[in-house]
């Protein structure tokens, strides 16, 4: 794994904007890019099975759970769901389950912690709408760039060699 973030940080620092440090690694792949797609569900991931379900690739699902950690808002159907489909990784303002599976996954998967208990499925939820959290707007299509450093968003796509 290369640490992307901190060239991205300093050959672009007027473009990005950094995340607060605040998500922690689930997915065997902590290095990953791609266009945002904005979700916002509190507790209902019924948004994200419909979004998952579709082609991904080139996207970051960017699910904005509130911080609630009271239940799931992906765990090892939804995320194996993800990769079949292409996406090529999530950031989730939340919680997930089934960390032990989702460790051996070749996605990325960031989110606050893990929680047993999973979602509420009422069909609740928005997508492509802006999301505020850790310090951060994220519009849909912004460019959303992780590795284990952490995640950093773009209006525009950044160039590197990595890339």
């Amino acid at each position: 794994m290369i640490d992307l973030l901190p060239d991205l940080c300093d050959e672009h620092a007027d473009k990005v904007k950094v995340l607060d440090a605040i998500f922690r690694d689930f997915g065997a792949e902590p290095l990953f890019w791609g266009q945002a797609v904005t979700v916002r569900c509190y507790e209902d991931n019924s948004r994200v099975r419909e979004l998952v379900s579709q082609p991904g690739t080139g996207k970051v699902l960017v699910v904005d759970g509130g911080g609630l950690l009271r239940c799931a808002l992906m765990g090892d159907l939804l995320a194996e769901k993800a990769l079949e489909n292409g996406w090529e990784g999530v950031v989730i303002h939340g919680a997930i389950r089934d960390a032990g599976t989702l460790g051996g996954l070749a996605l990325g998967i960031k989110a606050l912690a893990a929680c047993p208990v999973r979602s509420e499925k009422r069909g609740e939820g928005v997508t492509e709408v802006p999301v505020t959290f850790a310090g951060v707007t994220i519009y849909p299509g912004d460019y959303v760039y992780s590795d284990a450093n952490g995640v950093l968003v773009s209006r525009e796509p950044l160039s590197h060699p990595q890339l």
